[in-house]
């Protein structure tokens, strides 16, 4: 995927914005591990489109209290009216589970490793000597600038003020993505975020069938160039089959996902992907129920 160029009087694109942020990821030292250059991308391939790819199974952490679904299952079609920051003053909502959860995906297959192990380690990682993280940046970022076509502009100071807005989200997006995570997400997103990672890792090797199945031939056939398209679908198709938060809900998400991080047609086709997936799942269930019915 090529990141979409300024023309003339217009403002870089989110998804320009944000595949560029995650290409520079690997300048912060900190977390320098979790994104590879472009060129392991042979690796990935191989995990996002082979069934005989093994994954390692780990144990799943309890959460306690306020569980993950309940959680979950509060949250509305509507993104806005969830809390963004908790008490502590860290990310509280799921949309940033499913975006923290979307990146360590799309790092281990760039690396050819595994989701679970990858965010662990993240998660373990040292704080460099002298490093701060401005809470502040939380409340500007953004986690619904989505892309879209060049806004004109009629004058090249309105064009330099937009790009000068642009690269400011950019730079905020680099710092809270970037930083260690339990200076950025609660608890509770972090569970909710490992336990999607273990759902991913769970489903894998049938959801690699799944996607053969649903996605487009151009995305089959160039899968080193879809690997964020790819990772939202394992991530989207192991949600509902594994944890079983409402389809709806996590369609609606995968969608947004698909325009924040993605560029042209993804979303409307992630969306079509899904609902297919969505389907199938239906129609297996009413299938086994009906033999049950009959045995």
């Amino acid at each position: 995927m090529e990141a979409a160029s300024v023309l003339s009087s217009s403002s870089t694109s989110s998804f320009s914005l944000s595949h560029m942020l995650l290409s520079s990821l690997t300048s912060k030292p900190h977390v320098r591990f979790i994104f590879n250059s472009l060129s392991r991308c042979t690796s990935a391939s191989r995990l996002l489109f082979s069934s005989q790819q093994s994954v390692g199974r780990f144990s799943l952490l309890r959460p306690s209290a306020l569980t993950i679904e309940e959680t979950v299952e509060q949250s509305t079609d509507t993104f806005s009216v969830q809390p963004k920051i908790d008490k502590s003053g860290r990310f509280c909502s799921p949309r940033a589970a499913r975006e923290l959860a979307l990146m360590t995906i799309y790092a281990a297959c760039l690396e050819g490793s595994d989701p679970v192990r990858l965010f662990e380690k993240r998660l373990n990682i040292r704080r460099e000597p002298g490093y701060e993280f401005d809470k502040e940046w939380l409340l500007k970022y953004n986690h619904m600038s989505f892309g879209g076509p060049p806004v004109k502009t009629e004058t090249v100071e309105e064009a330099d003020e937009l790009l000068k807005t642009d690269e400011n989200d950019s730079e905020i997006e680099a710092e809270v993505l970037s930083a260690p995570p339990k200076l950025v997400y609660s608890k509770l997103i972090l569970r909710f975020t490992r336990k999607l990672l273990v759902a991913v890792e769970e489903k894998w090797d049938s959801h690699v069938l799944v996607i053969n199945k649903v996605a487009p031939d151009n995305w089959k056939n160039e899968p080193a160039g879809r690997i964020l398209e790819l990772s939202i679908l394992h991530l989207a198709m192991s949600e509902i089959s594994v944890l079983g938060t409402r389809h709806q809900i996590v369609i609606n998400e995968a969608v947004d996902l698909a325009k924040r991080f993605c560029d042209g047609a993804a979303p409307r086709i992630v969306n079509g992907c899904l609902r297919t997936f969505v389907k199938d799942l239906e129609i297996a269930k009413d299938a086994r129920v009906n033999q049950s019915v009959f045995t």
